[in-house]
């Protein structure tokens, strides 16, 4: 009676095992996915080289400095493949002319290479009420081999914030998102699209364009203030956070295992004092 018992359960707990995987196997069926055709990958590319860029103004002096490394990530139609395509592209600044315009509220920086075949524009965009500056445009346009005419244009966009006077610095890569057929890597970054001294970075004395009481800019004395360091980016500043953070951490650490044994001496020392 037991064994039949038993093998009746076992029966029973199989075809339930079965049944549940019969279940499972058709619902995973109902549900994959459509095959879809994907991009051909991007291939690897190393980090560009780092290029130096400058703006003059109409009397000859710098009113734009640029220095990055530059890299697009695109994605276009090839034509002898007949497919969508991903490429990586570095900008080579040997190769690589630089012009544009400055005017009191924005700024432009444009980068012109392969014989102009490609020209890739930076706009700048200066707050003159808070005196901060942000990266609110990026064009490209190219005409490569094997590819259709590519461009990429977007006029909303909110990277690079600075504050008039200082330049803009980050070290680490950044990815600027401007659409969805390109995106720019950026490598140690520093730029200043406003407020230059002389042919350098923020680093002396600038005189304002207009009033800086107008501007509500901290003075030494009217109409002049000084620019001593660029004002890092958040991913820098993450960096530099993180060593604080472990050092404040282990000196924690170091100040809790000394109490524990100055108190744990100072009770040790009492009691042989009451024997």
């Amino acid at each position: 009676m037991t064994q039949t018992a038993a093998a009746r359960s076992w029966c029973l707990g199989l075809t339930l095992q079965l049944v549940l995987a019969a279940v499972l196997h058709q619902s995973f069926a109902t549900v994959a996915p459509p095959i879809t055709a994907q991009p051909t990958a991007a291939p690897h590319l190393g980090r560009p080289e780092r290029g130096h860029y400058q703006v003059n103004s109409s009397n000859g002096t710098a009113c734009l400095l640029a220095s990055m490394g530059l890299q697009l990530n695109i994605t276009f139609t090839s034509v002898s493949q007949n497919k969508t395509v991903q490429d990586v592209v570095n900008l080579q600044p040997n190769l690589t002319t630089s012009s544009g315009s400055c005017e009191p509220d924005s700024a432009s920086l444009r980068l012109t290479t392969d014989g102009d075949k490609t020209s890739l524009t930076f706009f700048f965009t200066l707050n003159i009420t808070s005196s901060k500056y942000h990266l609110s445009e990026v064009s490209l346009s190219a005409a490569w081999p094997d590819r259709e005419p590519f461009s990429a244009h977007n006029r909303s966009l909110d990277y690079l914030r600075g504050t008039l006077g200082y330049s803009y610095m980050c070290r680490k890569e950044q990815t600027l998102n401007v659409a969805q057929n390109l995106s720019i890597n950026t490598f140690q970054v520093q730029v200043q699209p406003f407020g230059l001294s002389g042919d350098q970075f923020g680093t002396g004395k600038y005189v304002c364009p207009v009033a800086c009481d107008e501007i509500n800019l901290p003075l030494s004395r009217p109409n002049v203030f000084f620019a001593l360091s660029a004002e890092e980016c958040q991913l820098d500043e993450d960096d530099m956070l993180i060593p604080i953070i472990v050092g404040a951490a282990l000196a924690g650490l170091v100040l809790i295992v000394l109490l524990a044994y100055l108190i744990g001496r100072k009770r040790s020392h009492a009691g042989y004092q009451t024997i």
